[in-house]
């Protein structure tokens, strides 16, 4: 073990209560430079990112070397993979503007319901928890968003809905991979195994209360009581549509289609409704996420937006402005398919990460006996979700007539637009990693664990710190998985509803994540100010809904989990 750095939990000799606060400090300071000083996203991460490096070198006693790496470590995989798929889905995007697709994809979903309710939950509802299931990692945000201020909505009121809608589907984004994760981190079963539910099963009957629920919840808190009972027929189709589809999959299919199949179900359930029932016409101004935040330019009362001039398009124009997009679909699906990705696999690139890779030791009770932690890149270019979006976009330039000069213009353009999001993503993920390598991690969860009797209610909530700090449920499961499991082993509760509790709690940590706010203010326009006031309002339902699952996971763990 020579020339290894053995991970402490201690900080200066105290105990795990003074170590704990310690290890919080960067966390707390990224909320109050957001929440209450109000600073841009970036400027807040790469604070986080200081204070963390600070607290690595002088506090755990890291050598200034290791630090360095780990946070360059996190912060490559900010810019790839994450970063990566989040580009080429703005620039599809911005292929389907530029080519005038985008307006008739508009007027196509104009033409089925003009009701900016029903086009929420068609759009960053169930549309959104398609491509969640297709790409993930920012896509949805990024391309629901986009699409909803296309379609009149300003772009404060459409990125909320987004990210209050992509918080269900995220347990089972990406064709499953957070899931399928945590089965590969905690050696957990991820499907069935004599009888006993894995993985998939017990996180998919966490998640569909909140599916069925979530459709309700939006619009209520978005548009108030009264308009949600006025297209009550809509929120209680969707969310049974969805949560029984996903329920069904992820318990007897696998965790691959859970989202893609029930979003499918979602959306044709909705355009079935509308073709025998229509919501009504309401008279009051939506609530555009808080009275308080309202300003002139943000009231768009509904009845208008129904006033709007919707031009009608051929059949097969609309196919062709949508084509982009199943392009997207055919591309990501392709990607996914074992066979072809075992081929484009073959161009993979890994390594050792220099200067990290088995140099730490991470010791007990974190892990049952000293472990060296390592630190393998993964640089699968080819078959990355990103390049499968890259290839998408590029087949819809050539079908839409858009040049080589022309398309990278585009390019540049997306490139220029994600400078400072990207920033935002390197610099959150540099600090999620610095802070696993360091025992910071650690610390925090052994003080979750301490919680006693009462961890399952506190299990999720380690989930939705992890997913605040990385941005991803994947790198949460990936972060704290194997703790849930020692920590659920350790206090006598089953390690599968514990490690499920991670993913399931820590989706409700997607709407206050940094990359995503950060995504999603790129994708739609957002300024500063309004980045503030979205992160104020999500946080508040973020707590609730996570506290909401911790209560779940209470009820399963004594009483309906024998």
């Amino acid at each position: 073990m020579s020339g290894v750095w053995s991970q402490p939990y201690y900080l200066f000799g105290k105990g795990l209560g003074f170590s704990a606060l310690l290890a919080v400090v960067p966390t707390l300071l990224l909320l109050y430079l957001l929440a209450i000083k109000r600073k841009a996203s970036w400027i807040a991460a790469l604070a986080g990112l200081v204070a963390t490096l600070v607290l690595a070198v002088a506090g755990y006693g890291m050598s200034l070397r290791h630090a360095a790496s780990s946070a360059a470590y996190g912060a490559c995989f900010g810019i790839f993979p994450i970063s990566w798929i989040v580009f080429w889905a703005l620039v599809l995007y911005e292929i389907t503007v530029i080519t005038g697709k985008f307006e008739i994809i508009k007027d196509s979903i104009g033409s089925i319901t003009s009701d900016k309710r029903m086009q929420a939950l068609l759009i960053a509802f169930a549309f959104g928890a398609f491509l969640e299931g297709c790409a993930g990692f920012g896509t949805p945000v990024a391309v629901a968003a986009a699409m909803m201020v296309g379609l009149g909505f300003s772009p404060l009121y459409a990125t909320s809905i987004c990210l209050l809608a992509d918080t269900a589907p995220v347990v089972f984004g990406s064709i499953g991979i957070p899931v399928i994760t945590l089965a590969g981190i905690t050696g957990l079963p991820l499907e069935r195994v004599h009888g006993v539910a894995g993985l998939s099963a017990i996180a998919g009957r966490l998640t569909a209360p909140f599916s069925l629920l979530l459709p309700a919840y939006i619009i209520l808190v978005t548009s108030g009581l009264p308009a949600m009972l006025e297209v009550w027929p809509a929120v209680l189709t969707c969310g049974i549509a969805f949560a029984g589809i996903q329920f069904f999959v992820s318990n007897f299919i696998g965790p691959q289609l859970a989202d893609i199949l029930s979003s499918i179900a979602a959306m044709a359930a909705l355009v079935i409704l509308l073709r025998f029932w229509e919501p009504r016409h309401i008279e009051h101004h939506d609530r555009e996420v808080d009275e308080s935040m309202k300003t002139p330019s943000d009231e768009l009362p509904v009845r208008e937006h129904d006033l709007r001039t919707t031009r009608h398009y051929s059949a097969r124009e609309v196919w062709l402005a949508w084509v982009p997009y199943a392009l997207l679909v055919i591309f990501v699906l392709a990607w996914g398919f074992p066979p072809i990705l075992a081929r484009l696999n073959r161009a993979t690139l890994t390594f050792p990460w220099p200067v990290l890779h088995n140099q730490i030791l991470r010791m007990p009770p974190v892990v049952n006996a000293p472990a060296k932690y390592a630190a393998i890149f993964t640089f699968n270019w080819l078959s990355a979700s990103g390049t499968s979006a890259m290839f998408a976009s590029i087949l819809a330039a050539i079908f839409s007539g858009l040049g080589p000069a022309a398309f990278a213009k585009v390019v540049l353009s997306v490139a220029r637009k994600l400078i400072k999001p990207t920033i935002t993503v390197a610099s959150m993920l540099a600090m999620a990693y610095l802070m696993n390598y360091s025992g910071a991690t650690g610390t925090l969860g052994l003080a979750f664990s301490a919680t006693g009797r009462a961890f399952p209610f506190f299990s999720p909530i380690m989930g939705w710190l992890g997913v605040f700090l990385t941005g991803s449920d994947t790198s949460s499961n990936a972060l704290f998985g194997n703790l849930q499991v020692v920590s659920a082993t350790r206090l006598g509760f089953d390690p599968i509803l514990i490690a499920s509790a991670n993913s399931v709690g820590g989706v409700m940590g997607k709407m206050i994540s940094l990359q995503t706010i950060a995504v999603a203010a790129a994708a739609t326009g957002m300024s500063v100010a309004d980045q503030s006031k979205l992160f104020r309002f999500t946080l508040r339902h973020s707590i609730f809904l996570a506290s909401l699952v911790g209560a779940e996971v209470l009820l399963y763990a004594y009483v309906l989990h024998r």
